[in-house]
């Protein structure tokens, strides 16, 4: 029986948000209107020097993109979360996030002064604003991935970037398997070309959900993932 969300809000576009998501619940982020981005970053709550580690994320799944059945995995080995619902099937992990100076380059620099809440927004700020109030800064900001968004390297090792990846509704969701500090900000992605600063709103919305079984599709998609859930098991004896 699907459960009703605990809680459901609107992210407008250029916002960031931050949330400790529990273990037993689980976050789901719908696209409203097609074509979104949300970057985010996750760190272990209850001791935030365990960090999402994407190298090691890509590596032991064997991909350079998200989707579901995937697990990000933190620098101890453990899993923060697993992707149990993807209806995109193609998230960013590699190409980092905007900051003022490429905001301003592309778009112009227009401030809150000057435009209130419709000003020009960065990830990378917004992130560390949001680290700020659990008492952490830059040194505590690590990579991040890009939900929604689509990023592929060609044979010369150029990055390209895929306009209209996520279709209007499309979702993803997200298992907490820890205790776990999200951050996500819907910012332009960093390779978008649209001349225009237009980023688009997202839905959040948390529930609780049941413990994954022996045969659970994110456990048991290779043997470093269920190691990660041994380990990860482990430290909550």
């Amino acid at each position: 029986m699907e459960l009703s969300p605990l809680f459901t809000e609107v992210l407008p576009g250029g916002a960031t948000w931050s949330h400790v998501l529990k273990r037993g619940t689980a976050l789901r982020i719908v696209d409203l209107e097609g074509d979104a981005n949300v970057a985010a970053y996750f760190l272990n709550f209850e001791n935030p020097s365990e960090r999402f580690n994407l190298p090691d994320t890509l590596k032991a799944q064997h991909t350079a993109r998200l989707r579901e059945g995937h697990v990000l995995f933190s620098d101890m080995g453990r899993v923060l979360c697993s992707i149990t619902e993807d209806t995109v099937g193609w998230h960013d992990p590699i190409a980092g996030i905007s900051n003022a100076a490429s905001v301003e380059r592309k778009y112009g620099k227009l401030t809150y002064q000057q435009a209130r809440n419709e000003w020009h927004q960065n990830a990378r700020d917004g992130f560390l604003v949001e680290l700020g109030k659990y008492g952490m800064g830059p040194r505590d900001l690590h990579a991040t991935v890009n939900f929604f968004s689509k990023v592929v390297v060609d044979e010369s090792g150029n990055l390209q970037y895929f306009a209209n990846n996520s279709p209007k509704g499309s979702y993803i969701e997200l298992r907490a398997e820890m205790n776990v500090l999200v951050m996500l900000n819907t910012s332009p992605h960093p390779l978008n070309a649209d001349p225009e600063y237009a980023p688009k709103p997202v839905e959040i919305s948390v529930k609780r959900v049941s413990t994954p079984t022996r045969d659970d599709r994110c456990r048991t998609l290779c043997p470093e993932n269920t190691r990660g859930f041994v380990m990860t098991e482990l430290y909550f004896l």
